[in-house]
């Protein structure tokens, strides 16, 4: 859910929208289904942003705070077991501190209203699995652990319009081992080159382990249950490399224990198209 869709500028609630809320959780129990209610994003915070107001403005962090005040209250009736809250997608703070500080203060609003609700809540910087070790983990066993998990971006974001110079890059792609060619590589412009060093130009499931240690030496240290909120590929990927980085990172995950949603339903990285016709993907998270 984003801000903007559910109260005014003033705080007011939106009626509709929290109508149309309460509808599609009576849906999702309806047909069997748990949900985690997600702030997305909020008038302060967009995980593209390069620095938010939320971190940087008391009022802002705030204003956070009480929206969670408010929706904490607004869903209070839902079973604990049914609906849980995620805080904020994809956290984006210069410093993880100032996520730290910040998650903090809405943590705490909701625990203060709902003692035993779940609450879900990943690291700083896109929810990596890299920025786990910074997480500042609150002593709460009704936490979530969750992360995001798309590396590398050359695959996983192969030409997406919004991933800089990445985007740029056309050529062929695969995946395990090496994603491009050599001699491609040194074939495009110097700053895309650096982008694409960033990002990993070799990649297998072994890659995939090393970055899910992170999470897992936090869940080990707490106890806490894990969560993958988000992993899937570009659709302008082709399927048969897009196949087989799922069928790696499932692999992992199953045998891991790792709770996990793939992103996203019907969109960019869709298991269904359009027309709601199922994909290659769907079969292979079913196998």
């Amino acid at each position: 859910m984003d801000e903007e869709q559910l109260w005014q500028e003033d705080g007011r609630r939106e009626p509709e929208a929290f109508a149309l809320l309460e509808e599609a959780l009576g849906w999702a129990r309806e047909a069997g289904l748990r949900v985690i209610v997600d702030l997305h994003i909020l008038r302060s915070h967009y995980f593209l942003d390069k620095d938010p107001p939320l971190y940087r403005d008391p009022s802002e962090e705030r204003r956070f705070a009480g929206l969670w005040e408010d929706l904490a209250d607004a869903l209070a009736a839902h079973p604990c077991d049914q609906v849980a809250f995620e805080l904020l997608n994809e956290a984006v703070a210069k410093d993880h501190k100032d996520w730290n500080r910040v998650a903090h203060a809405a943590h705490t609003a909701v625990r203060q209203r709902q003692p035993e609700r779940f609450i879900v809540l990943g690291s700083n910087r896109f929810c990596q699995c890299v920025t786990f070790p910074h997480l500042r983990v609150p002593e709460d066993k009704r936490t979530i652990l969750t992360f995001h998990y798309y590396n590398p971006m050359l695959v996983t974001h192969y030409t997406a319009p919004w991933v800089g110079p990445l985007r740029d890059y056309t050529g062929p792609i695969d995946y395990p081992g090496d994603l491009i060619p050599a001699d491609l590589f040194q074939a495009q412009p110097a700053e895309l080159r650096e982008t694409m060093k960033d990002n990993g130009l070799h990649f297998d499931l072994e890659a995939m382990r090393r970055d899910l240690a992170y999470p897992l030496a936090v869940r080990e240290k707490t106890g806490l249950p894990l969560y993958c909120g988000e992993f899937g590929v570009y659709k302008a990927c082709p399927d048969s490399v897009r196949l087989r980085w799922l069928r790696d990172i499932l692999t992992l995950l199953r045998e891991y224990g790792i709770a996990h949603a793939i992103w996203d339903y019907r969109g960019a990285f869709g298991i269904v198209d359009e027309n709601r016709q199922p994909t290659a993907i769907l079969e292979t998270l079913r196998s």
